[in-house]
């Protein structure tokens, strides 16, 4: 078949694909506005002494077949045969900006189908499907998609994390050798995130060429950024499986999680402005005129403790500081009155509800607010009916002790009656109650993790999405979160299925500044859950003022998480305050254009979000430790329109106050906190508004308005 070069196209961002004889990706950068086929010639590498004497493509497979010697795409055999495939095209369909490519290995029995598709928004979805031709099962070790780097790609940016500390971004020059990620806890992962992004050294929030992956896929997963000793470089990311866990049977085909990419020559803003926009026309489900309400959350407020008269006049208290849904968490169901017993008793705890959960449901309602309700239906404890009556639904490995985590095990989805028992009792929660909203949390990891005596990790993460597509389809008007102990299940497969995540456990604010912003690369504000929570923080006991604890909610879906009734006066008004003032930007949050700006003191962190209009903007400005220099810088405003004037606006501050009148930062305010300034766009993008002195763990509200 003859060689062919294809390109896909967006606004922003073009992809170059020689087809034959194998496929290989030739370009994956700036949008080339004169493109034509015969210019990829320009590539054709030499072959160098010393090596094979033949070239040695970075195919779409990465197979050591062709003289890789990095890391493959492909790794597995047939009872120790046809364990090194070569693949060649046997078939290609364009429609638009979709690429299909169908390649084949008649020794090895093996067909390779290739979905590539560039969005309008300059995301890049490819999958693979690897489909068995032979009688035999092929055993799979690794199938992973390959894409590959520009040469200028030398600093890769990864995150890290644990549980109350979730995507911290890290780091590192790769010269030489590989980068890898690897995750075994049976979810994405509170510490190792599925992404990888790779640019120009010292690329910014502003500046560099950046290209960042995002492995769509709630389970296990490896990522891998490799520099080949010849100094070509690429990314990859897969599902990772565990010993013997995945065969493809004869006309069986197993296909790779979607890899999600995004190039941007504007840094990492633009970067995350693809994928936020990818999210928005593709993957976010929400109703298009509903705005996302404010929650309040009861569990730091009451935990275990159920007593509906109680949890009514909780509810009252909500509605009058502005909450929109409220959501009873953990401690409704039968038994469960800490958290050693009773999960996978999914019936109603009579003795705490004696009249069901109807009347509070409807009291809920009658003050205005939608009703929400927590579940963790994966778990199992060993103090439960579910365990007495099954002990061998537990997701397990015979012959093993299984390790408890939270006082609980996994309840095995793979077994027909448990997943059917499962979906029975959720359809009982959703059908049989005006529920609007589940909080559907996850708190424990996969150990030993197996089915039938084999490792089934992948076949459980397979089972959830089962489970959860099933019940959407049974109950398309209630929204679910993801939540997995905070953020250890937040990833583009799961929202095809829910509608925000519950972004950590820690709502201490100077926390969550860290924890937001790293979400923000690849998640926009309006699926991010942020809330107000205790004066004192439940998780780190720090204490921070309302004013920093609001500000910090304010840029993600807000919520509440305390009891408003135990309380004072100030701190309830502090809640409504807050909650109206995201209810007035909730608009322009929620759909606008997200800008991370970079400041020269690392202390402080400055973010902003700009209408689709660009007729308003909000920035904030967190001053998160004691700042390394007397003043602090310029905040520069991105996204404006240059030629528009902007009236600017102070909306929220700590309580700043001049030397003279008994503060201590500052003798004079900015002129402009002083006297009303209407500036032009350009002159706040380029030149930018000087900065008042802040205290650590403060924070500063600026809102600007076209004229």
């Amino acid at each position: 078949m003859q060689e062919a070069v294809l390109r896909l196209a967006s606004e922003t961002v073009d992809v170059v694909i020689k087809t034959h004889p194998f496929a290989e990706i030739l370009y994956w950068g700036p949008h080339l506005r004169h493109f034509s086929p015969q210019d990829a010639e320009t590539l054709s590498r030499p072959i160098a002494n010393g090596r094979l004497d033949v070239d040695s493509p970075v195919t779409l497979m990465a197979e050591l077949s062709h003289g890789l010697f990095g890391a493959p795409g492909i790794e597995g055999h047939r009872q120790g045969r046809d364990g090194s495939p070569q693949f060649r095209t046997v078939a290609v369909s364009q429609q638009g900006q979709t690429l299909t490519l169908t390649a084949e290995d008649d020794q090895a029995g093996l067909r390779l189908t290739s979905e590539i598709a560039l969005d309008d928004s300059g995301v890049l979805a490819i999958r693979h499907g690897l489909t068995n031709l032979k009688s035999q099962p092929w055993q799979v070790d690794r199938l992973a998609v390959t894409l590959p780097l520009a040469e200028r790609a030398r600093e890769v940016m990864a995150f890290h994390g644990r549980w109350i500390r979730e995507f911290q971004p890290h780091r590192l020059l790769l010269e030489h050798d590989s980068f890898v990620i690897e995750n075994r806890r049976g979810r994405s992962s509170h510490e190792h995130f599925p992404a990888l992004i790779s640019g120009t050294p010292g690329f910014s929030e502003m500046h560099g060429d950046v290209w960042g992956v995002h492995l769509g896929w709630s389970g296990n997963h490896r990522l891998r950024a490799e520099a080949k000793t010849d100094g070509r470089r690429y990314l990859q990311a897969e599902a990772l499986y565990l010993p013997g866990e995945m065969a493809v049977e004869e006309g069986e085909t197993l296909w790779t999680p979607r890899l999600y990419a995004s190039y941007s020559a504007q840094g990492l803003n633009g970067m995350s402005q693809q994928f936020h926009r990818y999210l928005r026309d593709n993957i976010i489900r929400f109703p298009e005129n509903k705005p996302r309400p404010v929650h309040l959350n009861t569990w730091e407020g009451i935990y275990f403790n159920h007593d509906p008269e109680y949890i009514m006049r909780m509810a009252d208290e909500a509605a009058s500081l502005g909450v929109e849904r409220f959501i009873i968490d953990d401690g409704w169901f039968k038994g469960r009155n800490d958290d050693h017993a009773a999960l996978g008793d999914w019936y109603l705890d009579e003795q705490k509800y004696p009249n069901g959960l109807t009347p509070v449901i409807n009291h809920v309602k009658s003050l205005g607010m939608e009703f929400g309700i927590w579940v963790e239906p994966e778990m199992i404890n060993p103090n439960s009916d579910l365990y007495r009556a099954h002990p061998d639904w537990v997701l397990a490995l015979p012959g093993y002790e299984q390790a408890t985590g939270r006082h609980q095990w996994v309840l095995n989805l793979n077994i027909p009656a448990a997943f059917n028992y499962l979906l029975e009792r959720m359809s009982w929660l959703l059908g049989e109650h005006a529920v609007d909203y589940v909080k559907w949390d996850m708190n424990r990891e996969l150990v030993q993790p197996g089915h039938n005596g084999k490792a089934a990790a992948d076949a459980q993460t397979r089972q959830f999405y089962r489970l959860l597509d099933t019940l959407g389809e049974r109950f398309p008007h209630v929204e679910f979160e993801s939540c997995s102990s905070g953020g250890g299940r937040i990833d583009y497969e799961v929202l095809t299925r829910c509608h925000r995540f519950w972004a950590s456990d820690n709502n201490d604010a100077l926390e969550r500044n860290t924890i937001q912003r790293g979400m923000s690369y690849f998640f926009p504000p309006e699926v991010m859950g942020a809330h107000i929570g205790h004066h004192k923080c439940h998780a780190t006991f720090r204490q921070h003022s309302i004013a920093f604890r609001g500000l910090t909610a304010l840029f993600g879906h807000m919520g509440l998480e305390l009891d408003p009734l135990a309380v004072d006066e100030q701190e309830r008004e502090g809640y409504r305050h807050y909650a109206a003032l995201h209810k007035q930007w909730r608009e322009v949050i929620h759909h606008g254009t997200q800008w991370r700006v970079d400041m020269p003191d690392s202390t402080t962190l400055a973010q902003g979000i700009v209408s689709q209009d660009q007729r308003q903007g909000l920035f904030i400005v967190s001053q998160l430790a004691m700042p390394d220099y007397t003043l602090m810088m310029p905040l520069r405003m991105p996204g404006l329109t240059a030629s528009a004037q902007y009236r600017i606006t102070l909306l929220d501050h700590p309580n700043i106050r001049l030397t003279g009148e008994g503060g201590h930062t500052m003798r004079k305010l900015p002129a402009w906190m002083e006297s009303p300034q209407t500036v032009s766009g350009e002159w706040l993008m380029q030149a930018g508004l000087a900065l008042p002195v802040l205290d650590p763990e403060t924070a500063i509200l600026i809102g600007v308005e076209r004229v």
